[in-house]
């Protein structure tokens, strides 16, 4: 029986050539139940909900020309989803070691690079571990398959098998319909991420070469193309990015810690009444934990700023649930040695909406591309360029509002790291699931030994934002309060003079000066 083959994209290409002794171009996923799974129900929920997707079934093999998805016609499950059992207590600490461990751990090359580690026992529930090369699915990608293998209630699971798809894409299964409507909406551009750029982008990669061919769009297609230049080349000329203990050799070692979750109403309550995005407030609250943790460590940050990559969807609202890469990024400035809580925020406002005419995210998608078009050896040095440009990937990511449900336990927890790239040794993830907004953080062990001492700060710089703002919302209303008060007592006296000056003994009083 002959293998089936699949030519890869130039995109999924350039990400399969990213692996490197420092990163390992993974997404990495930590996910949590309150109640236990039972393993037999997880696997059997795998081969039904995940392979589906016929991709997962191929393995990528490079060749001098690219890259091809072939079958495995020895495909095992068992060789992909693995039961571990934490030492106990089975808690959070044994579950951040397990992530760190696999997280720098390559995927095998001779079978397809997917692997979920099931913990059956983890603080009274069951936990999962995913890890999937990069050069399958983008995280949106993932996230949105990932998502289709949940419920959204309790009730019975997994009804009948859904039937294998083509070309990596798959037919849902009644019961995951509401959850795919979801993932529609949520795949949407979100109003306070890009707009312009996602827009841009969606017509450019939608156009496709096509309008080469059509005299008459000529003229668009070379301000298209110009555009793209100049944005490549102001990219080029940004300088790299300050050194800081958070930047240097990396040793493909990593470490991995999350957060505690912080309610996503307070967050949409800060957002409005400073008249901000909520990316401008999350964004701003890395940027207070990041400062907050170098100068614990003895760095000085004062007017210092970092640079962070930020992944932005590029497919359109309507677009199937399919795999592959298609996003782009963008270099996000934080200011990171601003102290106060507030100015922080508004920076980041302006750097966002500066950003919003970028067309950042589609040039760089059309540059990994075309990094794949090209010989491997010249691919890592132009990473190397785009990755000194920041210090950290920060993915934020709008998840469902409603609680999810896997095997029938509902999940408590979702955290998703995208893997950094060249030299960038960290990874923040920012996900909001289920009324909360949970933060997670993995680093390269040589820059960031304990990453507790990062993700531990999130909260209390969140809390100082709050207590600013309800501060200035309270002295805000107190002034009001003392205005109109003082205006009450304004219109007390000028009544009060009026009436005075209306009243009988008034008029008897002025009439003799008024003779005289």
């Amino acid at each position: 029986m002959t293998a089936a083959h699949e030519r890869m994209s130039s995109v999924d290409t350039a990400w399969l050539r990213m692996d490197g002794p420092g990163n390992v171009m993974m997404i990495v996923g930590v996910s949590a139940t309150a109640t236990p799974i039972h393993p037999s129900d997880f696997r059997r929920m795998i081969e039904q909900r995940l392979l589906c997707f016929s991709r997962f079934r191929h393995r990528p093999v490079a060749d001098a020309l690219g890259a091809s998805w072939v079958e495995d016609l020895e495909f095992d499950l068992d060789a992909h989803v693995k039961n571990v059992v934490l030492p106990a207590p089975a808690g959070k600490a044994g579950l951040q070691a397990l992530a760190a461990d696999l997280a720098g751990t390559p995927l095998d090359p001779r079978r397809p690079m997917w692997q979920f580690h099931f913990v059956e026992k983890y603080e009274g529930g069951s936990a999962w571990i995913t890890r999937v090369h990069h050069c399958y699915a983008d995280g949106i990608a993932m996230i949105r398959v990932l998502l289709s293998m949940t419920e959204q209630d309790s009730g019975p699971a997994l009804a009948g098998h859904a039937p294998r798809g083509g070309k990596g894409s798959r037919k849902a299964t009644p019961d995951v319909l509401p959850v795919l409507s979801w993932i529609g909406r949520f795949a949407q551009p979100g109003g306070d991420v890009l707009e312009h750029a996602l827009a841009e982008g969606a017509k450019l990669l939608e156009g496709g070469i096509h309008q080469v061919f059509h005299p008459q769009n000529a003229a668009t297609v070379a301000a298209q193309a110009g555009s793209m230049v100049g944005e490549f080349a102001k990219v080029l000329a940004l300088p790299d990015d300050p050194d800081t203990p958070l930047r240097g050799r990396l040793t493909g070692r990593k470490v991995v810690a999350w957060a505690e979750p912080i309610p996503l109403h307070e967050v949409k309550t800060i957002g409005k009444a400073l008249d901000c995005t909520i990316n401008d407030v999350l964004m701003s609250t890395v940027a207070g934990a990041l400062g907050s943790y170098l100068r614990d460590e003895g760095f000085d940050t004062d007017e210092l700023v970092l640079r962070a990559s930020v992944p932005v969807n590029l497919r359109a609202a309507d677009e199937p649930l399919t795999l592959g890469n298609k996003f782009g990024l963008v270099f996000v400035d934080m200011a990171v040695g601003l102290h106060n809580p507030l100015q922080r925020v508004f920076a980041m406002h302006e750097t966002m909406a500066a950003l919003k005419g970028s067309l950042q995210p589609p040039m760089t998608l059309m540059v990994i591309g075309l990094m794949g078009l090209l010989p491997a050896a010249l691919q890592a040095p132009a990473i190397e360029i785009f990755s000194r440009k920041g210090s950290a990937v920060v993915s934020n990511v709008p998840g469902p509002q409603s609680p999810l449900y896997m095997c029938g336990q509902r999940i408590t927890e979702m955290y998703f790291w995208v893997p950094q790239s060249g030299t960038i040794g960290l990874g923040i993830s920012i996900l909001s699931y289920a009324g909360k907004v949970y933060f997670g953080v993995i680093a390269d062990r040589s820059l960031v030994k304990d990453p507790g001492k990062v993700v531990e700060r999130f909260a209390p710089e969140f809390e100082k934002l709050l207590l600013a703002v309800t501060v200035g919302a309270l002295a805000a209303k107190e002034k009001e309060a003392l205005e109109r008060r003082t205006r009450e007592r304004a219109g007390r006296k000028s009544a009060a003079g009026r009436k005075t000056a209306a009243s009988p003994g008034a008029r008897k009083r002025k009439s003799p000066r008024a003779q005289s």
